[in-house]
């Protein structure tokens, strides 16, 4: 047996990958979890991520026309009861105020007091609040379209909570809108979708699979859910985005009503989209390795970070003097249109400096010493490959863009490839179940393109027996004569199957 290689996180992914989750985002100073139960404090490193996630997502959104706004963090317990399947789906998970002030009680501790006339709900999910002031913005078809987003906070009572992934609060973006036809809503649905799927990729670097939601899994009072899902290293699918067409559903139960070019009464047509720092939770999980976090360059907080390499009790004002000007030339090139980020790391903390950058994940180390500046020469070390080399001072600054952006491109290949060689379509039942209870640990499993017939008795039998759920109806499935992987009825086209976060 070999010797087991040392590695800065432990345990590693295959010896414990829920714990190894948790150990990276400590090693990378992302969070830490909070006094309140199933809360996280979001420190500056990982807030800096979320910025950068919110900026360029926020211009993407403004491009189609979509303008922010805020509405209250408190919904009237009435407001969420208007549309029934709404608040059946959120009911367990809701965080309820029913009092207005605090008491000294008889024993001087303070009680809860001035009981509120109608409880209010801290902020699940806004549609209908939002629907509420539609309803007084809309007479007309004038009027419409209504394109809203808010970035917000919400509370979810989850009882299981894991960092990124699924806490009590989260940050997100929610966007709202409403329109004078259904053709016009259903193309919003799918355009947020693809905007969604384009960002995911393009910036996260994670591939991902577009589809539909079968109905037992859509979101609650909507008329159809359409998502995207990646695949994390342990096989699990993660749910990054949803588009919801909410169809009329919210703007009956809210009133939200307008006269058509045809001078008739008519109700809106609406959706919502939204996605989360649960994308963080999938980075994480689909990039990160046993030394840490690896962040791809277009969300990076930073992009470079500069070591001098400095001895004791020597004058070193020379190294020092010369990482402020490779640090101020590399912030004269540009990648993805923004000035290169630069760090500068000068703690006389030893071996430790680099393996702090490792474990946070930034692109590129770059060690400078006397020997460098006597050379014109930089060493430099690649997050994703763990390549070193010494390179050109001038060679170095005017390659850095397409370092970069061959980093971010490596990931992404590498995140397909795994997905690719972790997916398989199976028509056998037996082969199936297999598949799925052998599954544990590190091995969750695998992606599965199967046949299904529409069921919800089928599908709840395989999520029973198996914990494995119809994550989507892929976009891109063809029609295909088939026979359900669980009944044997007949079937027209395959869906996705995993174990899912």
């Amino acid at each position: 047996m070999g010797k087991k290689v040392k590695t800065a996180i432990t345990p590693t992914r295959e010896e414990d990958y829920p714990q190894w989750y948790q150990e990276v985002i400590k090693a990378s100073d992302m969070s830490e979890n909070s006094p309140v139960r199933g809360c996280m404090v979001i420190k500056p490193w990982g807030f800096a991520i979320w910025e950068n996630i919110h900026r360029q997502m926020d211009d993407l959104f403004k491009e189609t026309g979509v303008k922010n706004a805020y509405f209250p963090l408190f919904i009237p317990l009435s407001y969420l009861e208007k549309e029934a399947e709404h608040v059946e789906g959120f009911a367990k998970e809701c965080a309820v105020v029913t009092h207005h002030k605090l008491e000294k009680g008889e024993n001087g501790g303070l009680v809860p007091a001035g009981e509120l006339a109608e409880p209010l709900i801290v902020r699940p999910t806004s549609e209908t609040i939002i629907g509420e002031s539609m309803s007084r913005w809309t007479s007309s078809y004038r009027d419409l379209p209504i394109l809203l987003n808010q970035w917000a906070n919400v509370v979810r009572w989850e009882m299981r909570t894991r960092m990124f992934l699924r806490t009590s609060e989260f940050l997100w973006q929610e966007g709202h809108t409403a329109h004078a036809t259904k053709d016009e809503a259903m193309e919003r649905t799918l355009q947020m979708l693809d905007i969604y799927a384009k960002f995911v990729e393009d910036r996260l670097a994670m591939p991902v699979i577009k589809g539909r939601k079968s109905e037992s899994e859509r979101f609650p009072g909507a008329d159809d859910t359409t998502c995207i899902e990646s695949m994390m290293q342990d096989k699990r699918a993660l749910q990054a985005g949803t588009s919801h067409f909410l169809g009329q559903n919210f703007a009956k139960s809210s009133n939200i009503k307008f006269q058509n070019e045809a001078s008739q009464e008519d109700y809106a047509w609406t959706t919502s989209w939204g996605t989360s720092t649960r994308m963080i939770g999938g980075m994480i999980m689909v990039h990160s390795d046993d030394d840490g976090l690896v962040v791809p360059p277009r969300i990076a907080p930073a992009h470079v970070v500069i070591l001098p390499i400095i001895k004791k009790g020597a004058d070193n004002s020379d190294v020092l003097e010369s990482a402020e000007a490779l640090k101020a030339a590399l912030r004269q090139q540009t990648f993805y249109g923004q000035p290169v980020e630069v760090e500068i790391d000068n703690r006389d903390i030893g071996g430790a400096r680099g393996w702090d950058w490792v474990k946070k994940g930034i692109p590129v180390r770059v060690e400078l010493g006397p020997r460098d500046i006597e050379n014109n020469s930089v060493f430099m070390a690649r997050r994703d490959t763990g390549e070193k080399k010494a390179i050109n001072r001038e060679e170095f600054l005017n390659t850095i863009a397409d370092i970069l952006d061959d980093i971010q491109n490596t990931l992404f290949q590498r995140a397909l490839a795994f997905r690719e060689a972790n997916t398989f379509s199976i028509d056998e039942k037996n082969q199936f179940y297999d598949l799925y209870k052998k599954a544990k640990g590190y091995n969750n499993g695998a992606f599965v393109l199967a046949h299904w017939c529409g069921s919800g008795q089928c599908e709840e039998k395989i999520k029973q027996d198996l914990s494995v759920t119809i994550r989507c109806i892929p976009f891109d499935s063809p029609d295909e004569e088939g026979t359900c992987i669980c009944c044997g009825a007949k079937s027209d086209r395959r869906v996705l199957f995993a174990k899912a976060y």
